[in-house]
């Protein structure tokens, strides 16, 4: 048992199993959502069409308010909570068992549904079970988790103990399912595609290498699904998305966890400027459907995510922003080292120039933007402007100071694409892959069609609409630093504010 157990409640399961009472049964209950019985329970003044009715409810109690013959309580489930009166006079055998029950029991209550004297709808018990035992007590008088490292760790208390979280994970989820209707509302297929890669490839990250014994190959967790997605578009499934958790071996941040959830699609005959009305209709949809309108309130401020949204070319808001010409090497350098984000010159001009741009931009992209015609030589898999082969045909979506999307005309020409591969690999670059990707390239000269290619990070995405400043926030289970003795908080932890 761990230290949270408390012993009188550790006395009370060990009365009742000499009572011969099982304080963990094995069966639970049919039982009608306390919404439901909220709504058919009415006023008391207009009362409702299942009043007299008898129910059952079950779910968490929050607590007990014992007035000797009449107990009330509030019992929480998923839908929400309901009040239940428990009378001596109806409950005469039963009733000197309710000295075994404890805030956070989940019991199950049948009786008939009504209201109190005040109007509280009530569902007067005529029979209460207990389902489970809460050995470990709840937060103290109900006001939730107030420390914030607690509430992530213990999330199993924090749904049901913190106002408003259940809310936020419901609308996550919620999120994820409009988004998978409207692919496929307009013709795209829902795919499944390796977790674990032989090559690192698809973005530009550190990935977490694992073993497989049987094969004896060190494997890659995936980075981003991205080609094979498109090796799907080389077998003629023409319009393809995958909703998929990557993992890339980064910091921790408000902004980053070390796992995440992507959306990736691919569209054949399509183009970037596809995949920009793709990410506003999609985005504006989500808000209406989640917030009520394309308006957002998100950290103190609203935000507007209806179409269309703004634009700006990558070299033009590096001017704008950071007051350097993205082709001025000295210019770039001098000012990454003023703001303090020098890298390796052996890396290149344009990932200084990258590291910069995040910097010094990005931040103060706070309206929803197309950042369109990356650098050609920081975007490997993107096809060149035909107008300017310097820069790629490529956007990243950025609001409120964070990206929330990146997407392509895709490269279909397997020579250059080779080449590409082995200038990463050349680089020296640890975030680059460790191999050509040979089997992609082969793939590749089979035919892929003109493609757009989309990624969304939804997690980032489930922050602005639902106004969560943390990405743990958004994340049930967020990784954390392992516990030790006298270890800071979350918020006093510095390396959980790095990139």
């Amino acid at each position: 048992m761990t230290d949270l157990v408390h012993p009188d409640r550790l006395a009370k399961v060990q009365a009742m199993r000499a009572a011969g009472i099982d304080p963990f049964p094995p069966r639970g209950v049919v039982a009608t959502p306390a919404r439901t019985l909220l709504e058919d329970a009415g006023t008391l003044e207009r009362p409702g069409t299942g009043i007299g009715r008898t129910v059952t409810v079950a779910g968490r109690l929050l607590g007990l308010r014992d007035f000797g013959k009449l107990v009330f309580a509030p019992v929480l489930d998923l839908s929400g909570r309901i009040q239940v009166g428990l009378r001596r006079d109806s409950l005469a055998e039963w009733w000197p068992r309710r000295k075994h029950l404890d805030g956070g029991d989940q019991v199950a209550v049948c009786g008939e549904l009504g209201h109190t004297q005040k109007g509280e709808p009530t569902v007067w018990a005529s029979e209460v079970r207990l389902l489970a035992k809460a050995l470990a007590p709840p937060p103290e008088k109900w006001h939730g988790l107030t420390d914030v490292e607690t509430r992530y760790r213990r999330r199993y208390v924090d749904l049901w103990a913190s106002e408003g979280v259940r809310e936020v994970f419901v609308a996550r989820s919620r999120m994820l399912s409009l988004a998978r209707r409207f692919l496929e509302e307009r013709g795209f297929l829902e795919v499944e595609t390796p977790t674990l890669h032989p090559i690192s490839g698809g973005a530009t990250a550190r990935p977490f290498v694992t073993h497989h014994n049987a094969l004896d190959v060190d494997l890659y967790l995936r980075i981003a699904p991205e080609l094979y997605l498109k090796r799907l578009i080389v077998g003629g499934l023409e319009r393809v998305f995958e909703v998929s958790r990557n993992f890339r071996n980064e910091g921790i941040s408000t902004r980053h966890n070390p796992e995440f959830t992507m959306l990736e699609l691919y569209q054949a005959q399509a183009d970037f400027t596809h995949m920009m009305e793709i990410t506003e209709s999609l985005i504006s949809m989500l808000a209406t459907e989640l917030c009520g309108g394309t308006t957002v309130r998100f950290r103190g401020a609203d935000v507007d995510l209806s179409a269309p949204f703004a634009r700006g070319r990558y070299a033009d808001l590096l001017r704008q922003h950071a007051g350097v010409e993205i082709d001025d090497e000295a210019g770039v350098r001098a000012k990454a080292e003023e703001l303090g984000v020098l890298v390796p010159a052996a890396l290149g001009h344009y990932k200084q120039v990258d590291a910069l741009f995040e910097v010094a931009v990005e931040d103060r992209l706070l309206v929803p933007t197309f950042v369109t015609h990356h650098p050609s030589a920081i975007s490997p898999l993107a096809k060149r402007d035909p107008a300017d082969p310097r820069f790629a045909e490529r956007f990243e979506l950025h609001a409120c100071g964070m990206e929330l999307c990146n997407a392509f005309t895709e490269l279909n020409d397997p020579q250059e694409q080779e080449a590409r591969f082995e200038e990463q690999v050349a680089s020296k670059d640890p975030e680059a892959p460790g191999e050509v990707d040979l089997d992609y390239v082969q793939a590749l000269e089979y035919g892929m069609p003109p493609t757009g290619g989309l990624g969304i990070g939804m997690d980032r995405l489930a922050m602005i609409l639902t106004n969560q400043d943390s990405i743990r926030d958004v994340l049930l289970f967020p990784t954390m630093r392992p516990r030790e003795p006298g270890h800071a908080s979350v918020e006093d932890d510095p390396a959980d504010h790095g990139g």
